[in-house]
């Protein structure tokens, strides 16, 4: 077995995760690097996943849902989300994941499914329940499960990842939704603190996004900001009694390291991003650096979205230089770059222009295409794009997949 796969190995999901230095070790105290995929559009959905692409009416969670409940009607869709959260991800997608050799999942959430958006602090079942069943599975399965505020209260990034209402940070700029964020972190603590297979939290994705174009908003006034959330949410995680690894990621699309200019937390793990970069030594050179300062380790928490030329460099490389991987995304619509596609349902395009305001279908239409995606969605419907799948273990792979 090679000096890589041995750390990789599905058995060292073992205990509560830890630091040691700039490695993780398993509760044996074994090194664990993790290789795992993000559970984008289960719990946060983005409009791309759903091949509408370039259409801002239908690009984050609040609008997607408003557009469903006005094609569809509000009955149909109060009985639709559910059951897209039941079958989009369920226990065959860990189990597939198991089997590839993975051992770590990252799933994103979206605060408003834990916590209430009206004014004051009061939590949800609905995403708690869809989570513990999440941990159930990574536990049965053998995945270090790592919980991502993919969506916090207000917006942490200002743009349609975050489900923001009007691309601002409210996270970072206005008290009240910065205390919902923090206790929302606080009440996932309590939670969870004694589950072993929750690898660690990764306490915001993607915070502070650039200037995108002409006449954006800048947002570089909440940098600040950023750190004193990173900083609370520490303490009152710690405060619960909580000792499971936090992952912080620096602004701009988690790729700048600004942020860093200390280590938060005895605990902690350096989360970078990268996308569309060479792949080469020059998409980790600063991250290593900045590892060896800090001396943290590394975790390239979010990656993909490419070829498969790309990814047979970029992921193998990772790995090699001691840095854990979790690709992006697991599953999305009529793709060649996630292991999982889901076949769009025939006439796909009707419920697309519909959101467009082209020509809205008939409700019963409206219906239908959207029954027909919630079974097209399930694990054992999709086709499986294996060499995406294989791409952590070129050489070893053994394409020893369940499907029934």
């Amino acid at each position: 077995m090679s000096y890589v796969r041995e750390k990789l190995n599905r058995n060292r999901v073992n205990g509560l995760l830890r630091v040691d230095g700039r490695r993780m070790v398993n509760g044996a105290g074994e090194e664990v690097l993790l290789a795992g995929w993000g559970l984008g559009n289960w719990l946060l959905c983005e409009g791309y996943m759903w091949l509408a692409h370039d259409l801002p009416g239908f690009d984050r969670p609040r609008r997607i849902e408003a557009v469903i409940a006005e094609l569809a009607g509000e009955d149909y869709a109060a009985s639709f989300w559910p059951r897209f959260r039941a079958n989009y991800i369920a226990e065959k997608d860990f189990e597939m994941m198991a089997q590839m050799g993975y051992n770590s999942v990252r799933i994103p959430i979206n605060a408003r499914l834990f916590v209430e958006e009206a004014p004051g602090v009061r939590f949800r079942r609905e995403g708690f329940e869809c989570l513990d069943r999440a941990l159930d599975w990574c536990e049965k399965h053998r995945l270090y499960a790592f919980i991502d505020l993919h969506g916090a209260p207000g917006g942490q990034t200002g743009a349609n990842i975050d489900d923001s209402v009007d691309d601002v940070c409210h996270l970072l700029t206005d008290d009240e939704q910065f205390e919902k964020g923090v206790e929302l972190w606080k009440e996932i603590a309590q939670r969870y603190k004694n589950r072993w297979i929750v690898g660690g939290y990764d306490l915001l994705n993607e915070p502070v996004r650039p200037v995108r174009f002409e006449g954006d908003k800048s947002l570089e006034h909440c940098v600040p900001r950023l750190v004193e959330f990173y900083e609370e949410c520490i303490a009152r995680i710690r405060a619960t009694g909580d000792n499971h690894i936090v992952t912080l990621e620096g602004h701009h699309w988690a790729t700048e390291t600004a942020i860093f200019t200390h280590s938060y937390d005895p605990q902690m793990v350096v989360h970078f991003h990268r996308y569309w970069c060479p792949p080469d030594m020059t998409a980790f050179e600063p991250w290593l650096v900045l590892s060896e300062r800090l001396n943290a380790p590394l975790w390239l928490g979010e990656t993909g979205e490419n070829t498969i030329e790309w990814f047979n460099k970029m992921i193998p490389l990772a790995l090699s230089l001691d840095i854990g991987v979790n690709m992006w995304p697991w599953k999305k619509m009529n793709c060649i770059n996630s292991p999982c596609s889901v076949t769009p349902p025939e006439d796909w395009q009707t419920l697309l222009d519909g959101a467009r305001g082209v020509e809205h279908p008939r409700r019963e239409k409206a219906q239908a295409l959207l029954e027909a995606y919630l079974e097209n969605m399930r694990a054992e419907n999709c086709r499986l794009n294996e060499d995406v799948a294989a791409c952590a273990f070129p050489d070893e792979y053994t394409h020893a997949f369940v499907r029934s």
